[in-house]
């Protein structure tokens, strides 16, 4: 693909410009609502899906295919991402109305070190091609790793860098509405909702070691592996909010994101003896977490919705 500077121009633009329109709209710290949530969904999904029809039309189906390949492992693993955040925002007692604050800063940071990792990961491939079967087997791994620890659940008090943040950085013990730096005693202190954060960014991270290596697996073309990355994670604070007196309906999903990390990794390995199709790679990622949803909305249809806007803090 030969892709202009303009055109990434263009695509930072409009998502700078998204996010503007975001935090304007939010200003106000309050309880987003599933109606809310579910119109924000709406046009996170529709402006992902539309730029993935631009791909298509202008660089051909090839492309396109894998443009929507990578969107839709992005989103299907951010998923995932909707689990740890509740976890997190139990853990601090964060209230719901603060909690797109920490989401937008989040996504913003994310989005900075999704570039940084794809831009090495390019380098590292262009330079060292075999680290593409090195990806293949992590990925593997990993999805070897979720499945079998599925039930497993995070304990955001074990972060390391959370023990670090909290014995160095003086805080307070109090929120101080959407502030993450109040100021005591003539110093400047963080609040509950900066570690809040911490925990946000660092487990971000930790999720794009398994979600860049993935898309890769798709494509090697650096404006879509950042575009279906950035354009997934923009409906992420959304996707968030609509799902998130759910999630413990979803007992499928990390089996069904499991099978998906380990297909993309074998599709990896694969790709000096048999280049997988990307419309069998769309169906397949497709299928997986369709059926992992469908089969745990069924399995959990008698339970109760599970609220987490007043959790106690440990």
């Amino acid at each position: 693909m030969d892709v202009p500077v303009w055109a990434w121009a263009a695509v930072l633009a409009v998502i700078v410009a998204m996010l503007a329109v975001d935090l304007f709209a939010h200003r106000e710290a309050h309880v987003v609502s599933v109606k809310e949530a579910a119109i924000w969904s709406a046009v996170w999904v529709s402006l992902g899906l539309a730029f993935g029809g631009v791909v298509w039309w202008t660089y051909g189906s090839q492309a396109g295919g894998e443009y929507f390949a990578g969107y839709l492992i992005e989103k299907s693993l951010a998923v995932d991402n909707v689990f740890v955040f509740a976890l997190i925002f139990t853990y601090f007692a964060v209230p719901r109305e603060y909690q797109h604050r920490v989401l937008f800063y989040g996504v913003l940071g994310a989005l900075v070190f999704r570039a940084i990792f794809i831009a090495g990961g390019v380098v590292l491939i262009e330079n060292f091609a075999w680290i593409l079967y090195l990806f293949g087997a992590f990925l593997v791994y990993t999805g070897w790793k979720m499945f079998s620890h599925r039930d497993d659940q995070l304990d955001p008090s074990r972060n390391p860098v959370l023990r670090w943040a909290r014995k160095r950085i003086p805080s307070t013990d109090e929120y101080d509405g959407q502030r993450f730096w109040v100021k005591r005693a003539g110093k400047w202190v963080a609040t509950p909702l900066f570690f809040v954060l911490v925990m946000v960014e660092t487990t971000d991270i930790i999720f794009a070691v398994d979600s860049i290596p993935a898309i890769f697996a798709v494509t090697q073309e650096p404006f879509l592996v950042f575009t279906s990355n950035a354009f997934a994670i923009l409906g992420l604070r959304a996707m968030y909010f609509l799902l998130a007196d759910l999630i413990h309906r979803f007992i499928y999903l990390k089996a069904g994101l499991a099978a998906i990390l380990v297909f993309v990794g074998v599709k990896m390995l694969l790709l000096d003896v048999y280049k997988i199709p990307i419309w069998l790679s769309l169906l397949v990622i497709s299928t997986s977490i369709t059926i992992a949803v469908v089969a745990s909305l069924r399995a959990t249809r008698d339970d109760q919705p599970t609220r987490i806007d007043e959790p106690a803090r440990s």
